[in-house]
């Protein structure tokens, strides 16, 4: 029992770091991106700054990505999918116990 509680943690331990490790690859390919295209922008076309408009948009999902990686975001941590999941298991258990 004690080796299946260790390996499962063992098993969370490497999901966790791989997702973070994620999101740091999409941090270091946003801003390689956006460094670039502030750069285009400054050197060719100073006197509008487009940049601004690619910036937000693309900076939205890296947000969401972080926040949920790093567990902001309280419906989304791993506690709420498996009340959910407890839920609509009971929730079905006594639906199926109405009708027999």
């Amino acid at each position: 029992m004690k080796i299946d509680n260790e390996l499962e943690r063992y098993i969370k331990a490497q999901k966790r770091v791989k997702d973070i490790k994620g999101f740091y690859r999409h941090l270091l390919v946003f801003s390689i991106v956006m460094i670039a295209l502030i750069y285009i922008n400054l050197k060719y076309t100073p006197e509008v700054l487009w940049f601004i408009w690619t910036l937000i948009p693309s900076a939205i999902p890296l947000v969401f990505h972080g926040m949920k990686v790093f567990h902001v975001f309280p419906f989304l941590n791993t506690n709420w999918k498996e009340k959910k999941i407890k839920q609509f298991m009971e929730e079905e258990k006594s639906h199926k116990n109405k009708f027999e």
